[in-house]
């Protein structure tokens, strides 16, 4: 159960997945008292599963736990969701979904789905308003008549991630004695004719609101989730092509991400298309993309990464000497040390 096909969810709507929800309680966190500290407040941000601080314990404002927290307004994190196993006490800035089979592994699945969804309410249009028209693309099962979400592959699907974790912990498949030695690298060109990849934009002017929904990746510029915006059908606007995996995508601001599926990509976005010359796996690509990223603050001042940019691009690799004597890339190399990492064998 290492990957799953989503070719076979469904969309479900807020009210589907939640029984109930209702809002938190406090609307004034500098009454809340501190001695005690016995109770977590949670305010609206996403780092640190939202909480800022113990509390004492105050039945007024106790939100029971077991809940997906749904930040709808505060500064920079609406749109996110957490998951709270235990009671706490919450701001009104907050609202939470219950379920009955509701767990912490499902949902931690749920975050990270809802979590995608957050794009549409960064910019001004209010969450609380819409949550319950949100739709969202889960695991389904078909049971009286009806699909519902598939909350036992959910629950099993991360349950298999941690017992993965602890199980490489337990036996530290870790190899740590990689020397990078980067002064031994060589430079190499992204494009061009003895570059390392083609370059491609798209064709299309995609926006997700004028597509069906469906289950190919949308590549757009952005610094979260890939780059990706949401899920298409793969008729697209019937004038871009779908991208294929393997490959790495960079956008207007230096931002890179290896690609693991086939994809569209927006045109207004500036997302250049790196398509390889060379056999690539996800741990090269993986590589590549840190690389890549580490020029970034080239481009903080205004100059965008058109393609022609990317193109002369120069980046420093490990290198391997071939019989006529110059350099090529040492993709084994690179492959081991992304592999070497902890948790590197998950990949």
């Amino acid at each position: 159960m290492n990957s799953f096909n989503i070719s076979t969810w469904k969309y479900f709507k807020i009210s589907d997945i939640f029984t109930k929800i209702e809002s938190c309680k406090c609307s004034n966190a500098s009454s809340l008292l501190e001695e005690g500290e016995d109770v977590y407040y949670i305010g609206a941000k996403k780092s640190n599963n939202g909480i800022m601080r113990k509390v004492k314990y105050n039945s007024n404002f106790i939100t029971k736990g077991n809940c997906i927290i749904f930040i709808c307004d505060g500064q920079g994190s609406v749109g996110y969701t957490n998951y709270m196993d235990k009671n706490f006490i919450g701001s009104t800035t907050l609202s939470v979904g219950y379920n009955d089979k509701l767990n912490k592994y499902n949902g931690i699945f749920l975050v990270t789905i809802l979590d995608k969804e957050r794009f549409k309410y960064s910019y001004g249009r209010k969450y609380k308003q819409n949550l319950n028209k949100l739709n969202i693309l889960l695991p389904a099962m078909y049971r009286k008549d009806k699909y519902e979400p598939d909350w036992q592959f959910m629950e099993k699907f991360i349950k298999e991630k941690y017992d993965n974790l602890e199980q490489a912990y337990k036996t530290k498949n870790i190899k740590t004695n990689i020397n990078l030695e980067v002064s031994k690298w060589k430079e190499f060109r992204i494009g061009g004719d003895k570059g390392l990849f083609n370059i491609k934009l798209s064709k299309g002017d995609l926006k997700i609101k004028d597509c069906l929904k469906g289950n190919i990746p949308l590549i757009s510029s952005g610094s979260m989730n890939n780059g990706n915006v949401g899920f298409i059908d793969e008729e697209g606007d019937g004038k871009a092509e779908i991208f294929p995996k393997d490959t790495i995508t960079v956008d207007m601001f230096c931002k890179a991400y290896y690609q693991p599926d086939n994809y569209f990509a927006v045109s207004h976005g500036r997302v250049n298309i790196l398509i390889p010359k060379f056999k690539i796996n996800k741990a090269i690509g993986l590589f590549i993309v840190t690389i890549i990223n580490n020029e970034k603050y080239r481009f903080e001042y205004g100059r965008a990464v058109y393609s022609n940019v990317i193109s002369d691009m120069i980046i420093k690799l490990p290198a391997i000497k071939k019989d006529n004597g110059e350099y090529e890339p040492n993709w084994k190399y690179m492959e081991d040390y992304i592999k070497s990492l902890p948790y590197g064998d998950l990949i």
